[in-house]
């Protein structure tokens, strides 16, 4: 496979991959935490060679000329583009920091805080013979079962599975996974990992669910010991695999709708309205002409399309129609320009509709791409990047906006692109393409027909690289970078030179939730964290992102909310009108004030 830009009928499929597939994987990074390199750098040298990298045509073993550089990643991306007619930051404004950092080492989204509880699991015997559900080879002597006992008998959990492994050498290897689990108090059914639960004691002291994965046949059970604050459980676990012990551990497990110490909202944000969507999970938004586009896909038997709101009055919106196509009920991404709205549709591909009445979009045509459709649409000028999942990034002309022509489609080799772009960012003739597990690649696509790769930043423990966003600081240009699964989280990247990107900051939230869709303006980063609801981060200094503003969006009793990682606060637009739009998977269309 070559970096040359290559005709979308020669496109060849990578490994299988989707973010439904994501949500079921785990994460299993270096378990070191990683703090300062110490490597101090910076200054305000501007003198760094813009084509610094590969210069050929060809990218050929990007893999060894880069990978060395950085150091090994430790983010996740984040989804959605930018919400204005083109897609960069010219400049962040005032120049508060100087342009200097200290190299902070990249370890990935995991940080190994030691084990989480003082309890054991005994799985002394044959491992046919050791039953993971059996609660007496749980040692809880050193437990609180009056803490336990306190314990809400509802919730949605995501938890961090720290498990330990005697070597033959005498030493530990630990190894960090992820479940979630939901307790109902409505007579629903309890869950582990999206399946019923098959055995439940959470009474007089005691904290104890186990789930089975029918498909792989794993048991997984969790014995609760401690709770070190409201809304976190610790405790042991061990898991079963077809009827033999596997591993055990210790866990913590997070209760994401409870936010301990923190108020529902800060900074001066206010909820202005809340609209609810028909039509599947709400995934994205662009805001256009006063109105909201609000795109879905497929949930629990409902098909996914389009949901149009007329915004003129954010705290009053006014629903106006909506679209489902029979057979294509995965549309995830979506950008307007002109008269025309695109849509991202991993059935179709790219969609395009026609807004010149915006109350009622009118379809024109489709563009068949790669085998999995496009995943995230961006608009830049004159141009429209397509990304399709396994596949290549679609480049179109679109000057004349309801008539887009296909210029190019861009393929990285597979070292460099494992899973595909995900997503992309256009920023000063560059374009910055999040490549799932193959980290963020930086590609100079000033001349279509001769698409350099100038370099890769890859992420720590295989992390999953999923959006960036890209402006100049201190004369230095600055990528915030993120990712999709347990603990991503904010990565700041100075990648002024390419071919030698490093990481100077980065903004975590609980180690259990994911980051997702973010947005720069100017000094601030409006983030959609999914369970964290929406962030609004000042990187004014981005060494050192800063909290400013937040709204909890999450909500248990919201109908539709599972244990599943990937659902809360999706997209976000911040058009300039005044107002923040947040797309909430179970709340529908959310309007805030712009803080």
């Amino acid at each position: 496979m070559s970096l040359f830009p290559r005709s979308p009928w020669a496109l060849l499929c990578a490994c299988a991959l989707s973010l439904l597939a994501l949500s079921a994987c785990t994460d299993s990074p270096d378990p070191e935490p990683g703090k300062d390199a110490g490597t101090v750098d910076a200054g305000r040298d501007s003198g760094t060679p813009e084509d610094s990298g590969i210069d050929s045509g060809a990218l050929n073993d990007a893999g060894s000329d880069d990978a060395g550089t950085f150091d090994s990643g430790t983010t996740d991306d984040a989804g959605t583009d930018d919400a204005g007619t083109d897609s960069g930051t010219p400049d962040a404004g005032p120049e508060p920091w100087d342009g200097g950092y200290t190299v902070l080492a990249e370890t990935g989204n995991w940080v190994d805080r030691g084990p989480y509880a003082p309890c054991a699991f005994n799985s002394v015997g044959d491992p046919s013979t050791v039953a993971c559900n059996d609660l007496s080879r749980y040692d809880l002597s050193q437990c609180s079962p009056d803490a336990l006992d306190s314990v809400p008998r509802h919730g949605i959990y995501m938890t961090d599975l720290r498990a330990e492994r005697r070597l033959a050498d005498g030493g530990t290897r630990v190894t960090p996974s992820f479940v979630g689990f939901q307790l109902r108090a409505d007579g629903g059914t309890d869950t582990l990992s999206g399946m019923p639960l098959v055995q439940r004691q959470t009474d007089d002291g005691t904290f104890f669910v186990v789930g089975k994965n029918t498909i792989t046949g794993a048991v997984t059970a969790l014995a609760g010991c401690k709770v070190p604050t409201p809304g976190i459980v610790t405790g042991c676990f061990a898991r079963c695999i077809d009827g033999k012990f596997a591993s055990t551990g210790t866990f913590e497990a997070h209760d994401v709708a409870t936010h301990p110490g923190e108020a529902e909202s800060s900074g001066g944000l206010e909820l202005l309205s809340e609209s609810p969507v028909a039509l599947g999970m709400p995934a994205d938004v662009f805001v256009a002409k006063h109105h909201a586009y609000v795109v879905s896909f497929y949930r629990a038997g409902i098909d996914g399309g389009l949901t149009v709101f007329d915004v003129s009055d954010p705290r009053h919106p006014i629903f106006k129609s909506s679209i489902s196509l029979p057979g294509d009920n995965y549309w995830n991404g979506v950008w307007a320009k002109g008269d025309a709205l695109y849509i991202a549709s991993l059935d179709s591909g790219l969609l395009v509709y026609d807004i010149t009445h915006p109350e009622a979009p009118e379809f024109i045509r489709s563009f068949t791409t790669g085998p999995e459709g496009v995943h995230t649409v961006l608009v830049d000028g004159d141009r429209l990047y397509a990304m399709s999942l396994n596949s290549a990034t679609y480049v179109f002309d679109v000057s004349n906006p309801l008539s887009p022509v296909l210029l190019q489609s861009i393929s990285l080799p597979e070292a460099l692109s494992s899973g595909g772009p995900h997503d992309a960012f256009a920023y000063e003739g560059r374009l910055y393409v999040s490549n799932g597990f193959g980290g963020l690649s930086v590609l100079d696509v000033n001349d279509l027909e001769n698409v350099r790769h100038l370099g890769q930043f890859v992420h720590g423990g295989g992390a999953y690289a999923h959006h960036s966003e890209v402006g100049t600081f201190a004369g230095r240009t600055i990528a915030f970078e993120g990712g999709e699964t347990n603990g991503a989280h904010l990565r700041v990247l100075d990648i002024t030179d390419p071919a030698h990107i490093v990481k100077m900051g980065e903004f975590r939230m609980r180690p259990v939730t994911s980051i997702h869709n973010f947005l720069l303006r100017g000094t601030r980063l409006y983030v959609a964290w999914y369970q964290e609801g929406l962030r609004v981060l000042d990187v004014s200094n981005p060494t050192k992102p800063r909290q400013v503003a937040h709204y909890n969006t999450f909500r248990e009793s919201d109908p539709g909310r599972t244990d599943n990682l990937l659902q809360g606060a999706f997209g976000i637009r911040v058009p300039g009108d005044g107002a923040v739009y947040v797309v909430d998977s179970a709340r529908g269309l959310l309007v805030f004030n712009e803080p």
